[in-house]
């Protein structure tokens, strides 16, 4: 289901550019244009954009908790999303003051069409990577999969640092449900216009952050992590311990002995059962696999 349906409008602009900014508070100040470079008051501005802003719309939880504020002027729908921040007394005092409709809405199904629009703007917006699958390998990961977690029809499996979406594809094969992170735009909109992505199960967004957007999950994987080096463990090791944080038990993939190594050092170094194996399969992009899962 679409923002737009949600929210019964024609068509809307959310005002945060990107997924990722879904947690900043300025863009509740934006949309409602409180404060001026002159300083004029919160309560003074909003009187003088309502003469602009001539309909609203509140969209609230299951809980009754605000979900999104949907303000329209004559330029159209204008909406700042709740999702991954609190709405502010100022938001909800601009709304009574505006007037409109409450919606009510399963955030879940809130949060999966907010996604969708964000993947669609990439879609839209983003020139595509060049095609980085090789021939078989999404075969080999479904093989890899079935090996190490067997049959696990319906399990929602995070894939973090999804790339083009190759191993997102493989487990979704597998009958999981999926859902996937990268911080790289170019690739993300490689794998939407392939399909092995699918837009309400994608976000872009820095993977040190994922916790900030996601929540935990049963499995969790990382195919081809690295190439991890001791110089770059600053970036590698915050992405894996996130994944842990996320999941129950995790699959991450390497291309030498030595990062493999390193990745059950971090697993075990926050309690995690971990070992390592090298797999046949793929002698490139995943040939070492470390499998860990929470004690």
């Amino acid at each position: 289901m679409k923002v737009a349906d949600i929210l019964e409008v024609d068509g809307c602009r959310m005002v945060e550019p990107s997924f990722a900014e879904l947690t900043i508070d300025a863009y509740t100040t934006l949309l409602l244009r409180a404060m001026t470079d002159e300083g004029v008051s919160m309560a003074d501005e909003a009187e003088e954009a309502m003469t602009f802003v001539d309909e609203g719309r509140l969209l609230v939880d299951e809980e009754g908790e605000p979900l999104a504020l949907a303000l329209h002027d004559t330029h159209g729908w204008h909406v700042t999303s709740f999702l991954f921040r609190s709405a502010t007394l100022a938001a909800i005092e601009y709304f009574e003051k505006v007037g409109g409709d409450i919606y009510q809405e399963d955030r879940a199904l809130w949060l999966s069409a907010v996604r969708e629009y964000y993947s669609y703007d990439i879609c839209e917006n983003v020139t595509p990577a060049l095609e980085d699958l090789s021939p078989g390998r999404e075969g080999m990961l479904r093989d890899l999969i079935g090996e190490v977690w067997g049959d696990r029809p319906g399990t929602l499996c995070l894939d973090c640092c999804c790339g083009s979406g190759v191993g997102t594809a493989a487990l979704r094969a597998s009958g999981m449900q999926t859902l996937a992170c990268d911080n790289d735009p170019a690739l993300l909109a490689l794998g939407l216009s392939r399909g092995r992505l699918l837009p309400a199960e994608t976000m872009c967004i820095d993977a040190r952050e994922a916790s900030r957007y996601i929540k935990p999950a049963p499995l969790g994987t990382i195919f081809m992590a690295g190439e991890i080096y001791s110089y770059n463990r600053d970036l590698w090791e915050p992405i894996i311990a996130e994944v842990l944080a996320l999941t129950d038990e995790a699959l991450i993939t390497v291309g030498t002995e030595p990062e493999a190594a390193l990745v059950e050092e971090w697993c075990t170094g926050r309690g995690w059962s971990a070992r390592v194996f090298e797999n046949p399969r793929d002698p490139i992009y995943d040939r070492w696999c470390c499998v860990a899962h929470r004690a």
